[in-house]
C-alpha cells in the first residue's frame, strides 16, 4: 500500500468538505495521527468532522480513507488510537452502505472498494482486538463480498480466540446476503456450524443465517455481533438490538434455526452461549434469534423463567416484558409464568416480576392476593419489590395498597421518587409517587394525614413539587390540604401549590389571597423559566380572569411552532374565544399528526360546537397509528376527545375498531409505559364507540 501520508499534499483539500465546512484542516489531523502526543485527539477530530453523526458520506471521506487505513495498520500508532481509526473506517463504510445515495459522495464506493484489499491482511494481525475490529470493517465490504468471505473463512480456521471466531461468523452472515460466487458455499458452511456441537458457534451461525436472508437482512443489520467481553453498556446495546430484531418483520425460513436455539438454551451452560457476555443479555439476544416465531419465543421464555440460574430467569423476565409490551395475546401466554416469579429467591427478579404485573394492570387481578401479601407489614422484605407490588395494586384499583402507601408516606424514605422517569427500556428505576398515588383520591381520608405531614416537613423542592402534583391529581378530594398549600405560596413550590388549589375547585379559589397571587404574577420566580406561563394559567383558573394568560400565550398563534399551548388556552375559554376561530381554522390543516390537530380541533369544537370541520382532522391524525402502530400520548388524547364529541365522531368508527382488534399493541413499544398507554387507548376507544352507538339508539 505504500505510505499514504506522503501523498497528503497531493490532494486539494480546499475543494472537499466535512461536517464543519471545507476540509483544509484535515491534512493536519492526518499528520497528527503519527505524533504520539497528538494522535488520540486527531483520531477523535477525524471522527467528528469526517463522519460526524452518520447518515451520509462527505466528499472528504474518499481522500481520508487510505490515510486512516494506513495509520490503523501502523504498529507505531498507539493501540487505542488504531481502535478508534478502525471504528471510523467501519462507520464510514456503514454509512456508505445504508444512507440514501444522494447523501453519499459519488467517489466513495470506488474508494471503499480500493481500501478492502489493504484491510484483508490485517485479519492476520497479532492483536486480538484489532482482528475483531478488522472483521467488523470487512462485514461492510458488500462490493467484494466473495473475496472477503473467502478470507474470513480462512481466518476462522486459524483463529485461536473463540470470541473472534464468532465475529468472523457474523461478518460472513452480513456478506452472504449480497451477490457473490461464494454465497451457496458460505450458506452451507453456516448451516454446518449451526448443526455442530459448540453452543456459542451454533447461536452465532443462526444469527448469521438470519442476516443472510434477503427478507431479514435490512432488519437484522442493527443486530449487534457477539461481543467478546460485554460491559454493562454494551450489554444494554445488545439488549436493545435484540429487541429491535425481535420486533422486525423477519422470518425463520428454516425450522432448524429454532431447534438450534432451543437445544443450546436447554442443553448447555449459560456461560457457553456467548463468551464474555453477561448471562442476562445473552438470554435476551438468544431468544431474539427466534425472530417472528411467536410460539417458539413464548415456549422458550416460559421454560427459561423456571431456569436454575437467577440471571437466566432475569433475562427471561425482560423478554417476557418485551413480549407483553408488544402483544396483547402474550398476557394469557406469559403472565401466569411471570406471576410465579413473585416468589423468586432472587430479590431483583421479584422486583421485575412485580413491575411486569403492575404494567399489565387489570390483567393481573388473579394475583392481587399475592401482591397484597407482599405489601403487608409482615410481607416482602426487599423494599423495592414491596414498592413495585404496591404500584401494581394501585394499578388494579385494589384498596389494599392504601394502608401500605400511608405507611410509606410516614417513612423518611417513602420508596418512591418525586419526579417522573420517561426513559425507554426496562430499567427498574424508582416509581414516581404521582404515578402510584395519583389515582387514589377516593382514599384521601387515609392518605392525606401522612401526606400533609410530609408536605409540611419537606426540605427540598422535588418533594414539595411531587406532593403538590399528587394533590392536583386528587382535585376536590384534596381540599383538607388547602392550608398546607397556602403555606407554600411563599416558597419555591408556589407554582405547583397554585395548580393544586385550582384543581381543588371553588374552595381552593376562595382560599387564595388575591394580593399574593397578583404579586406572584407580577414577579415570578426568576429561576423557573416556565413560571410566568404557569402562574398566568393558574391565575385564570382561580379567578376567571384569563387576560394575563392570553397576553402571554396568544402571540404564539403566529409563531412557526408552539401554537399548541395557545390553542389549549382558547379551548378552556370556549365560546368566549370566538374571535380566534378563524385563526384556528387556518392552523387546523397545518399538521396531519401530533398535538397540533388535537389542540386546535378541540379549541374549535369548544368554541363553535361544530364537528364537521374538526372530526375529519382528528380522524386523519390517528388513522396512520391504527395501520402502522406507534401511537403516543397525543393519539390517546385525541381518541378521548372523540369520545367526548360523541355521536358526530362516527367517521372514526373503523379506526377505533382497528385499535381494539389489534393483537400487536398499536402504541410505542419498548418501555414500561407501553401497556398502560395501550390500556388507556382501548378504554378511550370503547367509550367513543359507545357514544357513537348511542346515536342510533343502540343503547
Amino acid at each position: 500500500m505504500g505510505d499514504p501520508t506522503a501523498r497528503i499534499e497531493a490532494v486539494d483539500w480546499t475543494v472537499l468538505n466535512h461536517a464543519y465546512g471545507t476540509a483544509e484542516d484535515v491534512p493536519e489531523m492526518l499528520r497528527n495521527l503519527h505524533h504520539p502526543e497528538k494522535a488520540a485527539d486527531a483520531a477523535d477530530d477525524l471522527l467528528t468532522h469526517v463522519h460526524h453523526q452518520g447518515g451520509g458520506v462527505y466528499s472528504s471521506a474518499p481522500a481520508v480513507l487510505p490515510h486512516v487505513v494506513a495509520a490503523a495498520a501502523d504498529p507505531a500508532v498507539a493501540a487505542d488510537v488504531r481502535g478508534d481509526l478502525f471504528h471510523l473506517v467501519r462507520s464510514l463504510a456503514h454509512s456508505g452502505n445504508t444512507a440514501p445515495p444522494r447523501f453519499v459522495t459519488p467517489d466513495w464506493p470506488a474508494a471503499w472498494e480500493r481500501a478492502v484489499p489493504d484491510l484483508l491482511p490485517l485479519l492476520e494481525g497479532p492483536v486480538a482486538e484489532e482482528r475483531t475490529a478488522v472483521a467488523r470493517c470487512l462485514a461492510e465490504a458488500h462490493v467484494r463480498a466473495g473475496e472477503v468471505i473467502v478470507a474470513l473463512r480462512a481466518r476462522w480456521e486459524a483463529e485461536p480466540e473463540p470470541a473472534i471466531r464468532l465475529h468472523l461468523v457474523d461478518a460472513v452472515g452480513s456478506l452472504v446476503a449480497h451477490p457473490s460466487d461464494q454465497r451457496e458455499a458460505a450458506l452451507a458452511w453456516l448451516r454446518t456450524l449451526r448443526d455442530g456441537t459448540e453452543p456459542s458457534v451454533r447461536l452465532a451461525a443462526v444469527q448469521a443465517l438470519r442476516r443472510a436472508r434477503p427478507e431479514s437482512s435490512a432488519a437484522s443489520a442493527t443486530t449487534s455481533a457477539p461481543a467478546p467481553a460485554a460491559s454493562s453498556a454494551s450489554a444494554s446495546v445488545a439488549s436493545a438490538s435484540a429487541s429491535a430484531s425481535a420486533s422486525a418483520s423477519d422470518h425463520l425460513a428454516d425450522p432448524a434455526d429454532g431447534r438450534t436455539v432451543s437445544e443450546v438454551l436447554f442443553g448447555s451452560d449459560p456461560d457457553a452461549w456467548r463468551p464474555g457476555g453477561r448471562t442476562k443479555g445473552n438470554v435476551i439476544w438468544a431468544v431474539g434469534l427466534l425472530g417472528d416465531d411467536r410460539a417458539g419465543r413464548t415456549d422458550v421464555t416460559r421454560r427459561l423463567l423456571g431456569h436454575l440460574d437467577p440471571e437466566v430467569r432475569a433475562g427471561a423476565l425482560q423478554v417476557a416484558a418485551q413480549e407483553l409490551g408488544r402483544r396483547r395475546s402474550a398476557v394469557t401466554e406469559l403472565l401466569p409464568d411471570v406471576a410465579r416469579s413473585l416468589s423468586d429467591p432472587e430479590a431483583e427478579n421479584r422486583v421485575f416480576a412485580a413491575r411486569i404485573l403492575g404494567m399489565c394492570g387489570r390483567a393481573s387481578r388473579p394475583w392481587a392476593d399475592v401482591l397484597a401479601a407482599m405489601v403487608s407489614e409482615a410481607g416482602e422484605a426487599h423494599a423495592p419489590a414491596r414498592s413495585h407490588a404496591l404500584w401494581a395494586l394501585s394499578r388494579l384499583g385494589d384498596a389494599r395498597c392504601v394502608p401500605a402507601l400511608a405507611r410509606c408516606l410516614a417513612e423518611p424514605d417513602p420508596g418512591f421518587a418525586f419526579h417522573g422517569t420517561h426513559a425507554d427500556g426496562w430499567w427498574t428505576y424508582r416509581l414516581d409517587l404521582v404515578e402510584v398515588a395519583g389515582g387514589l383520591g377516593a382514599h384521601a381520608d387515609v392518605l392525606l394525614p401522612p401526606l400533609r405531614a410530609r408536605l409540611t416537613a419537606a426540605a427540598g423542592l422535588d418533594e414539595r413539587r411531587g406532593l403538590c402534583q399528587v394533590l392536583t391529581e386528587w382535585g376536590p378530594a384534596a381540599a383538607p390540604a388547602i392550608p398546607d398549600l397556602l403555606a407554600l405560596l411563599d416558597t419555591d413550590a408556589a407554582v405547583w401549590a397554585l395548580d393544586a388549589l385550582a384543581a381543588i375547585g371553588p374552595a381552593g379559589a376562595r382560599a387564595v389571597p388575591m394580593e399574593r397571587l397578583r404579586t406572584l404574577l407580577d414577579d415570578p420566580p426568576a429561576d423557573q423559566r416556565f413560571a410566568p406561563r404557569s402562574l398566568a394559567l393558574a391565575h385564570g383558573r382561580l379567578t376567571g380572569d384569563r387576560e394575563p394568560a392570553l397576553r402571554l400565550v396568544l402571540p404564539e398563534l403566529d409563531e412557526p411552532y408552539g401554537q399548541e399551548a395557545a390553542a389549549a388556552l382558547l379551548a378552556e375559554l370556549g365560546p368566549a374565544a370566538a374571535p380566534y376561530a378563524g385563526r384556528l381554522r387556518e392552523l387546523l390543516p397545518r399538521r396531519d399528526q401530533g398535538w397540533l390537530p388535537l389542540r386546535v380541533g378541540e379549541a374549535l369544537w369548544r368554541i363553535t360546537g361544530r364537528t364537521d370541520e374538526v372530526v375529519p382532522a382528528l380522524v386523519r391524525a390517528i388513522t396512520p397509528f391504527a395501520e402502522q402502530g406507534g401511537a403516543h400520548r397525543a393519539v390517546v388524547e385525541t381518541v378521548k376527545l372523540l369520545a367526548e364529541i360523541g355521536a358526530d365522531a362516527a367517521p372514526a368508527e373503523s379506526v377505533l375498531r382497528a385499535f381494539l382488534d389489534a393483537d400487536e399493541r398499536p402504541v410505542e413499544h419498548g418501555s414500561w409505559r407501553s401497556v398502560p398507554l395501550d390500556d388507556e387507548l382501548c378504554e378511550a376507544a370503547r367509550a367513543a364507540l359507545l357514544a357513537i352507538a348511542a346515536r342510533d339508539g343502540a343503547l
